[in-house]
């Protein structure tokens, strides 16, 4: 017996990584943890509250309706509206277990196996991996710092033109791990590329929030055709609430609610009441005050990227991450993959090495996580002081 060839998809390295941080830990060394986008925060205290009240009152937990309950639904059309000033019907939107639940849902809904889909490179590895997996072929754009590690609408002529048409674009504003963001005018330019092209536009915008120097712009706001997905993981602080969500094109709507009874039946009901409490006003105050400190650790990291000797780094307009050319460092080490290694062992500092996120260029590169906040990052930054001597 074999396992599938749909199962052959490259691990994500950063896993590897914590279970290595763990085994450390667990030995006894004090780690910094710099790695995964977990905020160390955790959920705003009006969820955790909300979450221990359905626990205290012993409140029956069934499956809810496939795209989630009713309230939660309606807090997401209102948050659309209050940040993006888009009126979005509560029949488009569909609760998911996790933003994972809603790319394996919208990319089963889109695609059929054999289908063209593009996105950037460096990206986040499971886009490409989940497509993958579903027989679906992969076109990564070569997105470097000359178009700010995002994709353009003359890098899709271009494909097309060269190789055949697409059926998919999948991007990312602010990006994992670069952290840049497409304009409005970009944005525009690629969702009217897209319907010209009749190729279906997905835009993660799970980082939205999380920006510093201007607002993300939803694809709800250029295209109503765009497939929109997000979570409550990063700028609530919820990962492992297992939350997410996406907005649907009309035509996508009943396929995806099919698959979605079928795959996951629900996501978890309890999150879900207790996620309600997210857009109260005074979890959006605690999300803020987060964001406050990944700027203060984003501040830290850029200002200390001279002394560091690492090369050029992206742009990090949004998100949490800085991600950095190793510069010199390469001729010490190698590639990045032996940078990180060494750094978590004789520092005791782990970062995630670019190669998840680039499997062409991303030996040079390393990520950076803002997400533990600005005492971890400081803490980091001075033990790789160290570290290079």
């Amino acid at each position: 017996m074999k396992p599938s060839r749909r199962s052959d998809v490259p691990g994500f390295e950063v896993m590897s990584i914590l279970a290595e941080i763990e085994k450390l830990r667990a030995a006894g060394r004090d780690i910094i943890s710099l790695t995964a986008g977990e905020p160390g925060s955790g959920a705003p205290p009006a969820v955790n509250a909300a979450a221990a009240e359905v626990h205290g009152q012993n409140t029956v937990l069934n499956y809810s309706p496939s795209f989630g309950i009713a309230p939660l639904r309606q807090a997401l059309a209102e948050h659309y509206s209050n940040w993006h000033d888009v009126d979005i019907p509560v029949e488009r939107i569909a609760v998911t277990t996790g933003s994972s639940g809603a790319f394996v849902l919208s990319f089963l809904a889109a695609f059929d196996p054999g289908d063209r889909v593009a996105l950037a490179r460096p990206g986040y590895p499971a886009y490409r991996n989940i497509l993958t997996s579903l027989g679906i072929e992969v076109v990564e754009l070569d997105c470097g710092p000359e178009v700010r590690f995002q994709p353009t609408a003359e890098q899709l002529e271009a494909e097309v033109a060269a190789n055949g048409p697409l059926k998919g674009l999948m991007v990312a504003s602010p990006a994992n791990p670069t952290g840049t963001m497409v304009s409005r005018q970009q944005l525009t330019e690629l969702a009217q590329w897209c319907r010209s092209n009749e190729v279906q536009l997905i835009s993660d915008e799970i980082y939205h929030g999380i920006t510093f120097e201007q607002p993300g712009v939803s694809a709800a706001e250029v295209d109503e055709q765009a497939v929109i997905i997000s979570s409550f993981s990063k700028y609530w602080g919820m990962p492992g609430w297992r939350l997410g969500w996406t907005v649907l094109p009309e035509y996508l709507v009943d396929p995806v609610a099919r698959l979605a009874g079928n795959v996951a039946l629900c996501p978890p009901h309890g999150s879900q009441i207790a996620a309600v409490k997210a857009f109260s006003a005074e979890s959006m105050a605690f999300a803020e005050e987060q964001l406050a400190d990944y700027a203060a650790a984003r501040e830290l990291v850029l200002n200390s990227l001279e002394e560091l000797g690492w090369g050029n780094a992206a742009p990090a307009d949004g998100a949490f991450y800085v991600y950095a050319h190793l510069g010199d460092h390469l001729k010490r080490h190698g590639d990045a993959t032996s940078y990180a290694k060494a750094l978590l062992h004789e520092a005791g500092v782990a970062v995630v090495p670019g190669s998840d996120f680039d499997p062409v260029n991303g030996h040079e590169w390393i990520r950076l996580s803002l997400a533990p906040g600005s005492d971890a990052v400081r803490g980091g930054l001075e033990r790789i002081r160290l570290f290079h001597g």
